[in-house]
């Protein structure tokens, strides 16, 4: 342990928030030092990283839906967990070497915030990819309590705290209480779904085919839940699905409400199935403390208001709720010797 202490001295430990969609590393003293989409590009049928294997991150998520047939831009993790275990690696060794500084002779230690639903067997496989990418020690930590932590709750004192972290491959909903999860539900219903139920809708009443990156954009430019004061448009471009032929379209944000309704309405029954789990001692502080919402998806406009009309609980979006989980993961680092005997550390809980 004093080895290691003093190795650290020489490395720049980090905190990552591996996400499906989003990738971010968070440093001691500097806050969030990388924000990169989840994707990288390699050549079809292989796991050669394009660009002398820098072709990671927002080079290749250029590259989404736009690739000739010798070249794939993948997404290799899905639903919060990693579906190519090879392209993660050269993922997260690509960050890490970016983060760190390929002259530091030093590996770095490294905390990855992971689902709370995932098995054993893939959180070996995260622990694995980072060990391999050239982290010197890993370290797993759940991502309600990374972005409960990163939200400066309360988490280690006798009072409950309910954090929903809406990602882009899971929802995360957990009642925390003395440093430790208490109630937690895990859904894979999240930013992706939103994605995939605007390009149906696109589909279904326009006979317009549109990528993910179109449905996105959408989603955050006029995205709501709520009804608005006053109504949103977005012109929308794609592909005719009867003629074939490229076409453009209006689309309102009151359309995307509707065809947000069903994901978001599984994330609303998460949270409540969550609060019917809960202990009265802790139901009951919850009225005091309130509901925070973390993740992409807190950002979607009216959620606040459709989640505390369906639960009565106070409702906040938390500060930063897209870096919420990396800073988590970075005060958790920094705190180590508290923390690692009250939460899963590394790969000998597993």
């Amino acid at each position: 342990m004093i080895f290691d202490s003093l190795l650290g001295m020489f490395s720049v430990d980090m905190g990552i928030d591996l996400g499906t969609c989003n990738t971010l590393v968070c440093v001691k003293g500097e806050g969030v030092v990388l924000n990169e989409p989840s994707v990288v590009a390699v050549r079809r049928g292989t796991n050669q990283v394009l660009r002398d294997g820098n072709a990671v991150g927002l080079v290749a998520k250029e590259m989404l839906g736009k690739t000739p047939g010798s070249i794939s831009a993948i997404r290799p993790l899905k639903d919060g967990v990693i579906a190519d275990f090879d392209i993660t690696e050269a993922m997260l060794g690509y960050f890490i070497r970016k983060v760190h500084g390929r002259s530091r002779f030093v590996k770095p230690r490294v905390v990855i915030a992971v689902p709370s639903g995932i098995t054993a067997v893939e959180k070996r496989a995260v622990y694995n990819s980072a060990e391999r990418a050239g982290a010197r020690r890993v370290y797993l930590i759940e991502e309600p309590m990374a972005a409960g932590i990163g939200a400066g709750l309360p988490i280690a004192e006798a009072t409950a705290s309910l954090i929903v972290d809406i990602g882009g491959g899971t929802t995360e909903v957990a009642i925390m209480t003395l440093a430790d999860i208490a109630v937690c539900n895990s859904i894979r219903v999240a930013g992706d779904e939103m994605d995939a139920a605007i390009i149906a809708h696109m589909r279904r009443k326009y006979d317009l085919m549109i990528g993910l990156q179109t449905a996105e954009a959408v989603k955050i430019e006029i995205g709501a839940i709520a009804k608005l004061d006053e109504d949103l448009s977005k012109e929308v471009r794609g592909r005719d699905v009867v003629g074939g032929l490229p076409r453009r379209c209006s689309v309102s944000s009151s359309e995307i409400r509707e065809a947000l309704a069903e994901p978001i309405g599984q994330i609303i029954e998460c949270v409540t199935r969550t609060l019917e789990n809960a202990e009265p001692e802790l139901a009951a502080d919850l009225v005091e403390n309130g509901l925070h919402l973390a993740g992409g998806g807190a950002l979607l406009r009216g959620l606040d208001i459709e989640i505390q009309e369906a639960t009565g609980l106070d409702v906040k979006t938390v500060d930063d709720p897209l870096s919420c989980v990396a800073r988590g993961t970075s005060v958790y680092l920094e705190n180590l010797g508290a923390w690692k005997d009250t939460m899963e550390s590394d790969a000998d809980d597993y």
